[in-house]
């Protein structure tokens, strides 16, 4: 039998069971803002980055942190992360420490069950709340006190630890599907890999005579193929978009290609100094950011625009513009990130706004991408190798995207688990 409801009166929570309660947190909690001091000695230290997204699972880095304006956390205390909060970054404290001033750390009244309030506090409807209380357009941040004064649904202590409990098994078994999803999607990502990587450097020919290359990242190649210079491969367009030709502004995305930039604007008077310093790049150019090259940032364009001065644009004179699509795919084989990472220079700082600083190699120089020694195939070969790749790596991602699709209707599937019970919608039976 359907137990009975009543209108919560708020909008995120909605109907709850007559006999919860409703509560601001802040009646229910302290909101800890001790600083770290030395007397505590070397606390362990979490920082946004540690906590994974609707998850709460601690992710060990290698980061360096300051911990000079770091919060104290006790044991069994929530850590909730104010910046950025549609990241879902809530933690649940299983021992005293340190940890960013991004977060709130909250410590329930010990007459609660800690767990049921974790969950509470990371259901979909809580997170979409907060977050649309913001401020700040770039790295929007929640108020401590408007998540203080959150009205929450609290039944009575026992039905708390039931749903908890339940929450947790469910969890646990939801978590091993999407962890086994994510693994089948990573090793099909790798036989993509492993299906360029073969083609460029072996060809698509079955077996035939080969040759050593002396090049390390490429192996034995065909009988026939040559290994050229880069620069010697495609010619490097350097036509700048001045006076304004274009206001079609393109991106590169490592999973997309390349594609119209979505913040694309027709007002020349705002953009007028950038578009006439961007680079054009025609339709079957073979676009590269220097600053992500290395984690496969290169593409074909099928568009005519403009793109940013940070990127490199080469082209070929052939009608079907075969050989800049065959060396899309070599510059975004396995062996060639490695050469390119290995190439990568400069460090550049990003501030991550939980007290951390990272810095990353990036860019590869137009000169050193130009003088990589590249197999290269006569041009029918060519067109027979790429061919071949899209369908192969079509297949492949066709898999992928089912995967994906897969592992969003699970993920989705537990958030509103989570919402139903810690809501009272549904009930542990």
């Amino acid at each position: 039998m359907a137990r009975e409801m009543k209108d919560s009166g708020i909008e995120w929570i909605g109907e709850i069971p007559k006999n919860w309660d409703i509560k601001r947190l802040k009646y229910l909690s302290l909101f800890r803002q001790e600083k770290y001091d030395e007397v505590y000695g070397d606390l362990v230290y979490i920082g946004l980055e540690n906590v994974e997204s609707w998850n709460g699972t601690y992710i060990g880095t290698d980061s360096v942190y300051d911990k000079r304006q770091s919060i104290i956390f006790q044991k069994n205390d929530i850590l909730w992360g104010k910046l950025r909060p549609y990241l879902a970054k809530v933690y649940y404290c299983t021992n005293m420490g340190c940890c960013s001033s991004e977060f709130c750390v909250i410590s329930l009244d010990k007459m609660n069950d800690i767990r049921f309030f974790w969950y509470l506090l990371i259901s979909p409807t809580f997170i979409d709340t907060v977050n649309r209380s913001t401020y700040g357009t770039k790295m929007p941040r929640a108020n401590t006190d408007f998540i203080k004064n959150m009205r929450i649904p609290i039944p009575s202590i026992i039905e708390q630890s039931v749903i908890s409990r339940f929450l947790d098994n469910k969890s646990k078994e939801i978590d091993n599907i999407l962890i086994k999803t994510r693994a089948s999607i990573e090793e099909y990502k790798k036989l993509k890999q492993a299906v360029i990587t073969q083609a460029v450097t072996k060809g698509i020919r079955g077996d035939r005579e080969m040759k050593d290359s002396g090049v390390e990242w490429i192996g034995n190649t065909p009988i026939g193929w040559k290994l050229i210079p880069f620069r010697h491969v495609l010619k490097e367009r350097q036509e700048k978009n001045s006076p304004i030709k274009s206001v079609e502004r393109l991106s590169l995305s490592i999973d997309l290609g390349v594609t119209l930039y979505a913040e694309k604007t027709t007002n020349l008077d705002r953009f007028k100094d950038d578009f006439e310093q961007y680079k054009l790049a025609y339709k079957g150019d073979l676009v590269m950011n220097s600053m992500n090259m290395i984690v496969g940032a290169t593409g074909v364009s099928d568009y005519f625009g403009c793109v940013s001065p940070v990127y490199y644009t080469f082209y070929d004179e052939l009608e079907d513009h075969v050989t800049a699509k065959y060396c899309e795919y070599i510059f975004r084989s396995k062996t060639m990130l490695r050469v390119l990472y290995s190439l990568g220079k400069g460090i550049y700082a990003i501030a991550r706004g939980d007290d951390r600083v990272n810095t990353c190699r990036l860019k590869v120089s137009k000169e050193d991408l130009k003088s990589i020694v590249i197999p290269v195939p006569p041009i029918e070969e060519q067109r027979e190798i790429v061919s071949y790749l899209k369908n192969k790596c079509e297949e492949i991602d066709k898999l992928i995207a089912k995967k994906e699709q897969y592992l969003s209707e699970v993920e989705n599937y537990k958030k509103s688990m989570i919402y139903e019970y810690v809501t009272g919608k549904k009930q542990v039976l």
